[in-house]
This record gives C-alpha cells, sequence and structure tokens, in this order.
C-alpha cells in the first residue's frame, strides 16, 4: 500500500492512497506552515512558541502586601442601546438582551486623573486579569489603568447579536464603546478614560479577538493597542459586505497589505489544534492559517507585532492564556510613555 505525507503545522501527517484519497488530496492543497522555533521569553517583535506543557504564571497569584483594585459590575439593557438594539438567530425582528459588564480599578487611581485602559470583549479575563494587574501595576511594569469587560450581547455565529458586534468587519462596535459603555461608567464609577490612543487597549478571543482589531483597525484615533487569542480572522461576517466579501479574512488578504501602516501594536496566538485546523485555505476557514497569514503580513508592512503559536493547544485554550497573559501584557506596553 503506497502513503503519502503532507507537512502540515509542524506535523507530519499519513495518509493511505487508495483508502483516503479525498482526504490526501484536501490536504495537499495546504501551504506548509513554518512553525517558530524561538520560545517565547518577553522578547522583540517577531514569530514564537509556547508549550505543549503550561504552568500558571505568579502573575495570577494574589500576593500579601500588594495594593488590590476593585471591580464593579453592572448590566446594560439593549433597549436603551441606539446602535445595538438586539437580533436573534431564532427570532425575526429586534430582540432585546442584557449585557454583563465590569471595570476594574486599581487602588492607585486618583479620580479626575486620565486613566490608561484596557477594553476586553466577552468580559473574558475578568477573573485572571485584576490580579494580574494588581502584581504588575504594584512592580511598575505595567501604567496604573483600568480594565473593562463587556459582555457580548448574546448567541455565537452567523445571525446572533455576538457575531454582529465582533465579526462585522467595521468600526461600528468601536463606536458602540466610545458613546455608550465608557461615558456610562465614567459617570457612575467616577474614572476619567485617557483620550490618547496610546494608552488604550483592546483585547479579545475568537470572534472577540477579530472585535478587538476592528477596534483599532477603523479607529487608531481611539486606539493603538490589540492582543488577540485565537482571533476569528476567517470569514464569519453577518451580514455579508460587498466591500469585505470574505469577511476578516480580508485582513491579511487585502487590508493590511494594501493599506498605509497604522500605528497599531499586537501581540496574537493561534493553538496547533485550533478551530479549522484541519480545514483548506479555500474555505476561508481555518484559524492556524488565518493566524499565520496575519503574522506575516504585519511582518511584510513593518508593524509592531508578535506572535505565538501554541503547541498541543486548542480555541482560546485557558492553559495558554494564562501562561502569557502578564507577558503579553507587559509587551503591549512596553513603549508606553505614562508607565510609571
Amino acid at each position: 500500500m503506497k502513503s503519502t505525507t503532507i507537512l502540515f503545522c509542524g506535523v507530519v501527517v499519513l495518509f493511505a492512497m487508495g483508502l483516503q484519497p479525498a482526504a490526501a488530496q484536501v490536504a495537499a492543497t495546504r501551504p506548509v506552515i513554518h512553525v517558530p522555533t524561538t520560545p517565547l521569553i518577553m522578547a522583540a517583535d517577531g514569530d514564537y512558541f509556547v508549550g505543549p506543557d503550561y504552568a500558571n504564571p505568579p502573575e495570577m497569584t494574589v500576593k500579601d502586601g500588594v495594593p488590590k483594585g476593585v471591580v464593579k459590575t453592572f448590566t446594560m439593557a439593549s433597549q436603551d442601546s441606539k446602535m445595538f438594539p438586539g437580533i436573534s438567530k431564532t427570532a425575526p425582528g429586534t430582540v432585546p438582551y442584557t449585557r454583563k459588564l465590569g471595570v476594574y480599578i486599581p487602588s492607585q487611581y486618583v479620580p479626575g486623573t486620565l486613566a490608561p485602559f484596557i477594553i476586553c470583549q466577552d468580559a473574558d479575563n475578568q477573573r485572571e486579569l485584576p490580579t494580574i494587574l494588581d502584581n504588575m501595576i504594584s512592580e511598575h511594569r505595567l501604567p496604573v489603568m483600568a480594565a473593562i469587560f463587556i459582555g457580548n450581547g448574546g448567541s455565537d455565529g452567523q445571525g446572533s447579536e455576538r457575531g454582529l458586534e465582533y465579526d462585522t468587519v467595521s468600526g461600528k462596535y468601536a463606536e458602540f464603546v466610545e458613546s455608550e459603555v465608557l461615558p456610562k461608567i465614567s459617570a457612575d464609577y467616577n474614572i476619567t478614560f485617557t483620550k490618547d490612543p496610546d494608552g488604550r487597549a483592546t483585547l479579545g478571543g475568537s470572534s472577540g479577538g477579530a472585535a478587538a482589531l476592528s477596534m483599532a483597525w477603523f479607529h487608531p484615533d481611539l486606539y493603538h493597542r490589540v492582543l488577540t487569542y485565537s482571533g476569528t480572522y476567517v470569514n464569519q461576517q453577518s451580514p455579508k459586505n460587498p466591500q469585505t466579501p470574505h469577511g476578516a479574512w480580508e485582513y491579511h488578504e487585502h487590508l493590511i497589505p494594501n493599506s498605509e501602516v497604522k500605528p497599531i501594536r499586537i501581540w496574537m496566538e493561534v493553538g496547533e489544534n485550533d478551530n479549522g485546523a484541519a480545514a483548506p485555505e479555500a474555505g476561508f476557514h481555518n484559524w492556524v492559517l488565518a493566524n499565520f497569514h496575519m503574522a506575516a503580513v504585519l511582518k511584510a508592512k513593518g508593524y509592531h507585532y508578535q506572535f505565538v503559536f501554541a503547541k498541543g493547544a486548542r480555541h482560546v485554550d485557558q492553559r495558554t492564556v494564562r501562561q502569557t497573559l502578564p507577558e503579553a501584557m507587559e509587551w503591549l506596553w512596553q513603549d508606553y510613555s505614562g508607565k510609571k
């Protein structure tokens, strides 16, 4: 019995010819991915790897003597939103929802001063990030910064409220945050957010990662720093837009290569076993390929970027997130002039 081998993500895959000809044909259409060979150790711009073994970093441990910030939680009703009144995959028309939010306020923050901050999609890292920020702010490795955790409007994928908010390739979600979320937090919790885009960051996993990039790409006047895990730089956009027919795949296919360099600094991760890892490129739904393509075009255009390939990891693998988040945050903010 004859066989052939295909190199994909650093793994040699064996296909039995005659038994699985269709699978072999599909695999043969995949480009060879050159896995990074340098481990991630708070390095410079470029491509790195972590894993396959993972451990929680010391920054995630609550430490005695470290000033503790507070997290305030609240909700926002879709009936009060002019930009996202609500849709559903299972019902027509406007479908109301309630959005959960939170804000981390560092103990060192002085009311009335301008606070740098990071916006976290899906309310991600609401458990880990406050402790990380407590420790790293205390060690002067991060500025005295706030974190805003924004829950999505519900469900997932095409036709959902979350999909509309996150997978739409536009500046609308950033405009929603600017006009409806930040003013409410400022008024309710006495925080003055900086208007300097260099003091503003976005964070997200999966489609939340695509949203994080869209916030900065369409509004570099508002955000300069982006951090994504398993970014959905694939074709998830709904409704379709003829200007971006392949959804967020357009970022590495056309938008970044064909545009002037924007003042964006981006940290990215993808897992070896991420969504669509075995899918052909022609379907525009392979998260691994999409993130490798992103790294390549960012490098070619001269962006400040770090790309991390997580060995043995799955989609937004929490082992990877916990291990890398402190280091990613420090790299993301290392050139910030407001860091004390």
